[in-house]
Order: C-alpha cells, then structure tokens, then sequence
C-alpha cells in the first residue's frame, strides 16, 4: 500500500471515529446492547473491506514488479519485447 492509500485509510478511519465521538457527545444515554452490537459489526465489516482492499492493490503491485522484472530480464538477454509492449498496450486502449 502506498503513502497515498495510507494516508486515504488513516483519514477515513479519523472521521468514522470523529463522527462517532461527536454522536456520543450529543447524547449521552448508553447504547443499547443491540445498536453497539450493530456498530461493532459494521466496524468489523469495515475493517474487512480495508484490507481486502489493501491486499488486492499489494497484489497487483506484485503482478506489476513480476511483470517489470520479466520484461528487463529479456531485454538483458536481448530478446524483443515490443510486440509484448504493444499487444499490452492495444488491450487496454480497447
């Protein structure tokens, strides 16, 4: 994950726990077991889908360096890659 996923997460997780706060602040009755069984699961859920998130977008950073690492190892060896190079760029223009 990088800064910029990093930084979109932490400011994500600053405003649910300020939002939060502030509904605590405005009333200050206990929750009922129900509604904080209700937040701890969404928060769960929230959580989830934070590092399902973050694992995908690690996985295509693998993908992408395994992909890199292909191309410069032949061109070491001094095979061509442009019709490589140029079918990857047709795929994704279509």
């Amino acid at each position: 994950m990088n800064h910029d996923d990093q930084a979109r997460e932490h400011e994500l997780r600053e405003k649910i726990a300020s939002q939060m706060r502030s509904i605590g602040k405005e009333s200050r009755k206990s929750l009922a077991a129900e509604e904080l069984q209700k937040l701890k699961t969404a928060a769960g859920r929230l959580d989830r889908m934070l590092k399902a998130s973050a694992d995908e977008d690690r996985e295509a950073l693998r993908r992408a360096v395994t992909r890199l690492d292909n191309l410069l190892r032949d061109l070491r060896h001094g095979d061509d890659v442009t019709n490589r190079l140029k079918r990857r760029t047709t795929k994704k223009d279509e």
